[in-house]
Formats: C-alpha cells, sequence, structure tokens
C-alpha cells in the first residue's frame, strides 16, 4: 500500500483585505501607526476629536525642511466622554482650507500650535495640532478638535483628564508614546478612561481618583481615602495572603511600567492598566492608572470554558461508546458463516468507526472549527485500508480545504469513507490492485457536469471533493448520475446499495450539494466521482 500527499494545488482565489480609502496612500509608517490602535485614551481624556494627518511631501526648502506638502485624513478617532465635533467621516480626505497651513506650520517645526476652524452652520471649534514624531523627524501631524461653544466651568474630573491628555500629547510630540515596546492586545482596547482613572505621581501616591476607580478598589474592601497614599502599599494590604498575584501588580500600581494586569479575589476581579508620563529626558514624573471592573467577564469566561470542557467531554464519550459498539460489531462478524453478513458488517463497523473518528477530533478542538484536511485524508487513508484485500494499492492526495466548521466533519467524513471504499472494492481489479486519487479543494465555477445546476452571474465557491480510481483492465469505467435510473451501467456504485444511499442523503440533505460519477478520462476505465457543496 503507498501513500502520498501533494501539497495544496488550490486555485482558490484570496478574498481581498478590508481597507479604507485609498489604501496604498493611506499606509501608515510603523512607528505612526501604534498611535490609532491607542488614542481612544487621548480622545477620551480631552474631550475632543482627533485626526492623523498623513503628509505626501512635494518639495523640500535649501535645509531639507518640507516646503509643500499635501495631507490626508488616516484616522478618525472620537471622544466617549463628550459629544463629537466632526460628524463627517475625514478618513482618506484632504484637509478644509483653513486647516492646512497649520499642518504645514507643523510639519515643518515640529512645534505644536494653537488655531480655530469654523463649520458651517455650527460654532467654532479650537484646533491644536501636534507633531507625531519618531526620533527628529516628524513622520504624521494630529490635530485635536473641540467645540469651544460647550466650554464650562471644569470639574476637579475634567480638570485632571485635560492636565492627562496634555501630558500624552507632549509625550506624543516628543516621540514617546505609545512606546515601541507597548504590547496591544484585547485587555487594552477593554480599558476605557469612564471605566475608572487614577493619576500618581512620581512616588506612586495617588493625587486624583474617579468615582468609578473608587467604586472598583471598593470591592476589595478598600474603604479610606485614597489620595495622598501609596496606591501599591494599599492595595497590597487588601489582596488575600495565599492568592495569585501577578508578578506586574506591584510596578502597574506604582506607574512603572506600560503593562495590563488583574487583581483577582473570589469574589472580584479588577483589570488595571499604567501608562507612565515621561518628561523630554524620558524621566517619569506622573502615571495614569486606568481601573475596570471585569467581574461580570470573568465568571462569564469561566462558564464558557466549563461549557467548552463538557462539550469536549460529552465528544469524548461518544467516542468511547461508538468504538465499544464497533467491538461489538467486530464480534458478531466472527461469529457470522455467511460471507456476505460479515462483509455487511465489517461495512456498518467502519461507517461506526468514521464517526467516532469524528468525536475524537471534536473532543481535542477548542473551538468549532477543524482542520478538515486532517481528518478527511485519515478517513481516507483508513478507508482504503480497510478494504483493501492484499493488493497492491497506490494513493494519491492533495487537499487544500484548510478550517472547516465541526457541523460539516462527519457528513463529509461519512461521505469519503463511502466512496473510497466503492473505489477500492468495485472500482479496481480484485487481484491487481491499481491507484486511487482523493482531491478535496475550492472552486468558484460550478461544473457543468452537475445535474440540476446552473451558471450565474455571480460565482458561487464550493467545496469539491473527487475520488477517482484507475480502474479495471478491459472494462470501461462508469458514467452516470442515477445508478437506477441509468440500467446501461452496471457499476456497484451505481446500484442504489446502502452506502449509495448515504452518499446521496448526506450530500443532498445535510450538506444541501450535489454528486456525479463520470468517466475518469474520456474513453478511460477508471471512475471519477464529484461532490460539490455551497459554502455559504
Amino acid at each position: 500500500m503507498h501513500h502520498e500527499r501533494y501539497p495544496d494545488r488550490s486555485d482558490r482565489a484570496q478574498p481581498p483585505a478590508s481597507a479604507g480609502p485609498d489604501t496604498a496612500a493611506l499606509r501608515l509608517p510603523p512607528a505612526v501607526s501604534r498611535l490609532p490602535r491607542d488614542w481612544q485614551i487621548l480622545s477620551d481624556l480631552a474631550f475632543s476629536d482627533l485626526v492623523l494627518w498623513l503628509p505626501s511631501i512635494n518639495t523640500r526648502d535649501a535645509t531639507g525642511k518640507p516646503d509643500q506638502a499635501d495631507f490626508v485624513a488616516a484616522a478618525q478617532a472620537r471622544p466617549f466622554t463628550a459629544q463629537t465635533t466632526l460628524i463627517r467621516d475625514l478618513i482618506g480626505s484632504a484637509p478644509r482650507t483653513g486647516l492646512q497651513p497649520l499642518l504645514m506650520q507643523v510639519l515643518r517645526t515640529g512645534i505644536p500650535v494653537n488655531g480655530s476652524e469654523q463649520l458651517q452652520g455650527s460654532a467654532a471649534l479650537g484646533v491644536t495640532v501636534w507633531p507625531v514624531v519618531d526620533g527628529d523627524e516628524v513622520l504624521a501631524v494630529l490635530s485635536v478638535h473641540k467645540n469651544l461653544a460647550r466650554q464650562r466651568h471644569s470639574s476637579r474630573l475634567e480638570q485632571a483628564y485635560h492636565r492627562s491628555a496634555q501630558d500624552l500629547l507632549m509625550m506624543i510630540s516628543r516621540g514617546l508614546w505609545p512606546e515601541p515596546d507597548q504590547r496591544h492586545g484585547p485587555s487594552l482596547s477593554d480599558l476605557r478612561v469612564g471605566d475608572g482613572m487614577i493619576r500618581l505621581d512620581a512616588q506612586g501616591l495617588v493625587n486624583f481618583i474617579s468615582p468609578n476607580a473608587v467604586s472598583g478598589l471598593r470591592k476589595l474592601g478598600i474603604r479610606q481615602p485614597l489620595e495622598g497614599r501609596q496606591l501599591s502599599r494599599v492595595v497590597t494590604d487588601y489582596l488575600p495572603p495565599r492568592g495569585h498575584t501577578d508578578h506586574l501588580l506591584p510596578s502597574v500600581l506604582y506607574g512603572v511600567s506600560t503593562e495590563t494586569t488583574e487583581i483577582e479575589t473570589r469574589k472580584v476581579s479588577l483589570s488595571i492598566r499604567s501608562i507612565p508620563l515621561r518628561d523630554r529626558h524620558r524621566e517619569r514624573y506622573a502615571a495614569v492608572l486606568l481601573i475596570r471592573d471585569v467581574t461580570e467577564l470573568r465568571h462569564r469566561d469561566r462558564q464558557l470554558i466549563g461549557k467548552d470542557a463538557t462539550i469536549k467531554e460529552i465528544h469524548h464519550r461518544v467516542k468511547n461508546n461508538l468504538q465499544t459498539v464497533g467491538s461489538l460489531l467486530r464480534m458478531q462478524s466472527r461469529r457470522m458463516t455467511s460471507p456476505e453478513a460479515k462483509h455487511e458488517l465489517l461495512l456498518a463497523m467502519g461507517r461506526v468507526d468514521t464517526i467516532a473518528r469524528v468525536h475524537e477530533t471534536l473532543s481535542q478542538s477548542v473551538d468549532r472549527r477543524i482542520d478538515m484536511d486532517e481528518l478527511l485524508s485519515q478517513q481516507f487513508t483508513m478507508a482504503v485500508d480497510i478494504a483493501n484485500t492484499g493488493r497492491d494499492i497506490h494513493t494519491e492526495i492533495s487537499t487544500a480545504f484548510g478550517q472547516l466548521s465541526s457541523e460539516l466533519a462527519t457528513p463529509l467524513a461519512l461521505i469519503v469513507n463511502e466512496l473510497a471504499t466503492n473505489a477500492v472494492e468495485h472500482g479496481l481489479d480484485s487481484e491487481l490492485g491499481g491507484t486511487v486519487w482523493f482531491r478535496a479543494y475550492y472552486s468558484t465555477q460550478i461544473p457543468e457536469n452537475l445535474p440540476g445546476t446552473e451558471l450565474t452571474s455571480r460565482p458561487v465557491e464550493h467545496l469539491i471533493v473527487e475520488i477517482e480510481d484507475s480502474g479495471r483492465p478491459g472494462r470501461p469505467g462508469y458514467q452516470g448520475t442515477r445508478g437506477p435510473d441509468r440500467p446501461e451501467h452496471t457499476s456497484a456504485t451505481s446500484a442504489g446499495g446502502l452506502g449509495t444511499q448515504i452518499i446521496r442523503t448526506l450530500v443532498a440533505s445535510d450538506l444541501h450539494g450535489t454528486i456525479s460519477w463520470q468517466l475518469a478520462t474520456p474513453g478511460g476505465r477508471g471512475t471519477l466521482a464529484r461532490v460539490s457543496i455551497p459554502v455559504e
């Protein structure tokens, strides 16, 4: 028995990457791309809209500084803490006439400027423009837009927000934030300014704490005022002595490192992120901490993990039960004296083992998608081995399905099992053997020989499963789609047996696809079975 695996030969077209207008023009340098991933915090602290402008320098002066440049809006952020001032989506557009000189000035000098912008039918906007710097080079320009008509007497919370926003903007203009080695993940984007904010000084003492942050820490049992006290020492004193503590927690609570960590007790889970504030010499002089109560989220996470474990255990037990059924069928077949009855029991045992293998695969998967290439290739190889009776049978496998929904696993595995068994038992010579090919790939063209299908103006992607045999010497292969309706063909594949009924039921009812049998090559002796399944 010879088995060969071939590399992916699929001609499946890759889907285009999603992008905004004029993707090539909006491609951001790495040092600039860090800012839009993390600037929602800045937008919320400043109560302002943010627009990132990417320059296209046309000419430079004698000193090498930009003399003329065009700008395009590469990214935009709106605050959660205030009403937006820029209703229109600006991404891909050029700046208004009044804003262009400010952007050009900052690009040339690298120095922030203040200005104003008049929107039609609206009050004037206060605009500050900041350089986005990497080293000594201005790579982009950031504009901060705020409605001046909504300004009023600021509360202490608003003053702390504004002060922290100015600190972050100064760090951006010096190339200090976001930090290059800062990690970006779901835990960062989940933390919002409105969830809770704490401002620390250089010694880790609390200068300001928002009401939501107070509420979060009270769930740990901390009820005394925190302003003027060292946050890391207070929080550590309230943690359970034998509980698990993240090694990053002290540095985050002290405001030293740019990290996100969690405090977990039996009753509460708090997510905390630290943003150190640094001066032009990179010395830390303060820090902003964001805090969020994620108790309910972690509770749901644990429930999902428990459900996943339960589902995996169910698949494992179903697999064990099916293996027991297969063993009983095997024992029963050994007691049979009729070759026909023994053969039918062995076929039933193979079908049961096929479903058991699917459940074994699902018991090892943590999501609802599995490697279909590996599963179907193993099933094809096993089916050929079981159906073989000592002949020299060569197999060739070429698959390109990749990860597919686990809902397709059982019907596809059973179809491959039945088609491979039919190919070996009825398609190859009983003594000489031959070759069986298994191919699985995607196709956006509906095969012309499939019955009941028509080409449409919009191609539909299909999963294609093909099993082909080399046939028997001196006997033509089978061609047809409805065996019982075509009596001139006598292939066992078309005889309407249980295997064929299983295949047609699975293809039509479970997968809503089509199946056909045809000559492998015109005038040849082999048979090609093709299954086509539309991808939803």
